[in-house]
């Protein structure tokens, strides 16, 4: 088997392909259950038939390599530690949106070796746009079943120029603007899935995405390899490097997604 791994691109973008359609057509028929889970945050039908056809396909796919799954995630870190691979998955971010019928969600699957996140596979099953990334191999863009685009980041060349900021729709933006040196002008974009936004993030459409509150380790893994393929960064508030497999907790800190990384982000983040 090669050892990268990078052959296995097509297949994992056909799963989380099956995966987003299977959510699309249970959001257009409207039917799908609700729940609350454990840490009081929603989870649905759509959520759960996406995990169950994910873990399927990749288990056929790769049966040697481990899965987690956001909705399969109480797995010790004790055990975690023996893997030296396996995917990290959400089967449906950006669930509230799926709910309140934005169209902004994703289905993410991610390859974590060494700590690492090395592959990432993004589909937006409302847009049909996929975007994926391999180490050392680029990030790309395919728009609704297209040729696939290379992408890079945006540089950020002018000062004048507003800073746009992709920030969450239920997020209060006065959280966001006091996070942020009075010094520059910002322009914000509303959108719904983490995922989404960061790579917003590596295709140049803004310049940074800010997340302040919980998100999970399945949340930024595969979109970390596409945004550090494209030219960019996702760091800590306290602009330090996310960890991937490390804790007990899968929670991630505050974090945000730089596209330039050579604007002067210890004096334009404040919120350290």
């Amino acid at each position: 088997m090669d050892s990268t791994l990078s052959h296995l691109i097509p297949e994992v973008i056909n799963i989380a392909r099956a995966s987003g359609q299977l959510i699309l057509d249970i959001y257009e028929k409207g039917d799908f259950e609700e729940f609350i889970k454990s840490d009081e945050t929603p989870v649905t039908s759509a959520d759960l038939a996406a995990h169950k056809l994910i873990i399927e396909k990749l288990s056929q796919l790769t049966p040697e390599i481990p899965i987690l799954s956001e909705e399969d995630a109480g797995i010790s870190l004790e055990q975690r530690a023996q893997w030296e691979r396996y995917w990290l998955v959400d089967p449906l971010d950006g669930t509230q949106e799926f709910i309140a019928r934005s169209g902004d969600f994703a289905t993410i699957i991610a390859l974590v070796e060494n700590n690492r996140p090395v592959m990432g596979v993004v589909y937006g099953p409302v847009s049909g746009v996929t975007y994926y990334a391999y180490e050392g191999k680029g990030a790309w863009k395919i728009p609704d079943m297209d040729e696939s685009v290379r992408i890079s980041t945006l540089k950020h060349e002018d000062e004048k120029q507003p800073i746009a900021i992709a920030i969450s729709r239920r997020q209060d933006i006065n959280n966001i603007t006091r996070c942020m040196s009075s010094d520059w002008n910002y322009d914000l974009v509303p959108l719904g899935s983490a995922a989404l936004k960061a790579c917003l993030v590596a295709e140049g459409a803004v310049d940074c995405y800010l997340r302040l509150g919980p998100t999970g380790e399945w949340d930024t893994a595969a979109t970390q390899c596409i945004v550090q393929e494209a030219g960019g960064r996702i760091l800590s508030t306290e602009l330090e490097p996310l960890s991937y497999n490390e804790r007990e907790s899968l929670e991630n800190p505050n974090f945000i997604v730089l596209g330039d990384e050579n604007l002067p982000w210890n004096n334009i983040l404040t919120c350290k």
